[in-house]
């Protein structure tokens, strides 16, 4: 065969070979910068909780999102399961739970005391990491350590809020005060003033009462936002459970207490005080005006939405549902007890709890 007759057969070889180069190297190099070739898949980035503590809101379905009554939740599992934490979730357990038992018989959830310890939001969520729980409720976000500690037991924690409430004070119904400030109610519980005379009220000794800061999430969040991570005083008064306090606050003239709003609003034996970050700007947690006496039995203090939405409340704080992530039934019911809550109808029965709605 002739050198003309190869030559339009070299041509062609060369330039498929040269193609085949070049495509090579543009696949390579688009590999190398990350971009995806046409037609690709795309890998969707993992937006899971980090073990630095990074505060994880959570992800619920769609359907469950705008689900408005408890029985279009999906996925509720069957079965029974142990939750328990928080103190100031007391008004939850009493009102809104048995409205989701109610609706999902077979959701059954049961209520469950440390063995050691008094119950809070530090025991509560420890209890889920050493699966004593399948479901924490807390009054505080999680800690770097939390997450940490999760992790070598080979699973992640994920925070879901729920919902919003105050702290509020309580004193003795006859102490007569128009309120305090964020640095009188330091200045109470870490021994700078000791008569109430010195904060505007009577000449009577100050009693100022709490629970132990390892107790629970109201403990940590005043010791952060009060005492700016001072010490109480030694004459603080330590009683186990806001129960034990209140009374002791009804029956002690000169007696102080801090616990949550709903817990303190819905006794007619305390008064809750005004509080605020200047002594001209005093906000009460509840919606004005107070109601005494025995008005209190039939009518009840509501707690100030308004106020504690705006944030014009200076205390407020948000409660979460703490939720095991390790793929089986507790993860499961975790996610269905915060979407429970986060629905119309859970939301609807938070606010009349006591607790402020966050959709």
């Amino acid at each position: 065969m002739s050198q003309k007759n190869d030559a339009p057969a070299l041509v062609v070889s060369l330039l498929i070979t040269l193609g085949l180069i070049g495509g090579g190297l543009w696949w390579l190099m688009h590999r190398t910068s990350g971009s995806s070739l046409p037609g690709s898949p795309q890998v969707a980035q993992s937006t899971g909780t980090q073990s630095t503590g990074t505060q994880s809101t959570g992800t619920q379905s769609t359907s469950n999102q705008s689900a408005n009554t408890f029985a279009n939740v999906q996925s509720v599992p069957s079965g029974l399961f142990n939750y328990g934490g928080s103190t100031s979730w007391a008004p939850i357990r009493g009102k809104v739970d048995p409205a989701i038992q109610a609706t999902w018989q077979n959701f059954q959830l049961r209520y469950t005391q440390p063995t050691t310890g008094t119950p809070g939001s530090t025991t509560g969520i420890k209890m889920l990491l050493e699966n004593q729980l399948s479901i924490a409720q807390s009054s505080r976000s999680l800690k770097p350590e939390e997450y940490q500690a999760a992790q070598t037991r080979g699973f992640t924690l994920k925070e879901i809020p729920v919902a919003l409430e105050g702290i509020a004070i309580a004193v003795n119904p006859n102490l007569t005060l128009p309120g305090l400030t964020i640095d009188q109610i330091k200045g109470i519980y870490t021994g700078q003033f000791t008569n109430w005379s010195q904060v505007g009220g009577a000449n009577l000794p100050i009693v100022p009462y709490s629970r132990r800061l390892e107790d629970g999430g109201t403990v940590e969040f005043f010791a952060e936002n009060v005492l700016s991570g001072g010490s109480f005083d030694p004459t603080v008064q330590y009683i186990n459970t806001t129960t034990q306090a209140l009374q002791a606050v009804a029956t002690n003239p000169g007696a102080i207490y801090y616990a949550s709003a709903p817990e303190v609003l819905g006794q007619c034996t305390v008064k809750p005080l005004a509080i605020g970050r200047q002594a001209g700007t005093l906000i009460p947690p509840y919606r004005p005006p107070l109601v005494t006496g025995a008005q209190c039995s039939s009518q009840r203090n509501q707690i100030n939405t308004d106020a504690l939405k705006s944030g014009d409340y200076p205390l407020t704080r948000r409660l979460f549902v703490i939720v095991k992530q390790n793929g089986q039934a507790d993860q499961q019911a975790g996610e269905a007890y915060a979407n429970l809550l986060l629905s119309e109808q859970g939301q609807t029965l938070l606010g009349q709890a006591g607790f402020v709605r966050i959709r």
